[in-house]
């Protein structure tokens, strides 16, 4: 799941920040699209930014190698430096980890998209001096309404009475990729050990309308068999489309 909704996040990335212009408008471009769409999915942030810090090693080298794509970004304001004034090579590595942490910090407060400016700045003072890093504070910020891309049907998060974590779309994942999935399935593919751990994470599931179960279970000494709801199905494509190049 982690690995589709980065994907998903660079392809929208990707699409800004190759469209014309000079390096730091097409940084600002994708930086603006990067911090709408995080407002507009509040759990995609949480997911990409907070619980992959949790997840397992495979997660762990998947986050480095998009940090290590997003610092090449970075580092392209290299070539717009003034001759000699060029920053010491793990400058975009810094930015980056900068940028990720003041994210994590806003997390609970406001509109993500505010922040276009002072990361900006943050990003282009060390390519472009002092004086680019003042302007990029006094351009105007997008307003937090705005959305280039409307989603029919609305926010399948929204009012979301449990908290979305990676395990939680690890488990809509599995039970996308494989409707009537039994408990114990669902738990080896999930990662998680525990029976009991696993009977509550799809009780919550269940009592937040995402799943639903088809099976007899064990009133009637069968397996239980799990499908998504319509809005679980809409979460799990709202974090897992990845459009294949």
């Amino acid at each position: 799941a982690f690995d589709q909704a980065i994907g998903r996040l660079t392809q929208l990335l990707s699409a800004a920040h190759l469209e014309e212009g000079r390096w730091h408008t097409r940084v600002r471009r994708a930086l603006v699209v990067l911090l709408e769409q995080f407002d507009a999915e509040p759990d995609l942030v949480r997911l990409c930014v907070v619980e992959s810090l949790r997840a397992g090693p495979r997660v762990q080298e998947r986050r480095r190698q998009v940090l290590d794509a997003l610092a090449a970004i970075v580092d392209e304001g290299r070539r717009e430096s003034r001759a000699g004034s060029e920053p010491p090579p793990l400058t975009a590595q810094g930015v980056v980890g900068g940028a990720l942490s003041v994210i994590h910090a806003r997390l609970p407060e406001g509109a993500l998209v505010e922040l276009t400016g002072p990361l900006m700045a943050l990003i282009v003072h060390p390519y472009l001096g002092a004086a680019a890093a003042r302007a990029e504070l006094k351009r105007p910020v997008p307003s937090p309404a705005h959305d280039n891309a409307p989603r029919p049907g609305g926010d399948p998060f929204k009012g979301l009475p449990i908290r979305f974590t990676y395990r939680t779309a690890r488990v809509l994942a599995t039970i996308a990729e494989e409707p009537g999935a039994s408990n114990r399935h669902i738990a080896d593919n999930s990662g998680v050990a525990d029976e009991g751990q696993m009977s509550r994470l799809l009780g919550r599931l269940r009592d937040s309308g995402l799943i639903e179960n088809r099976g007899q279970g064990q009133a009637k000494g069968e397996p239980n068999a799990w499908m998504l709801t319509d809005r679980g199905q809409a979460i799990h494509t709202a974090i897992a489309i990845c459009v294949t190049p």
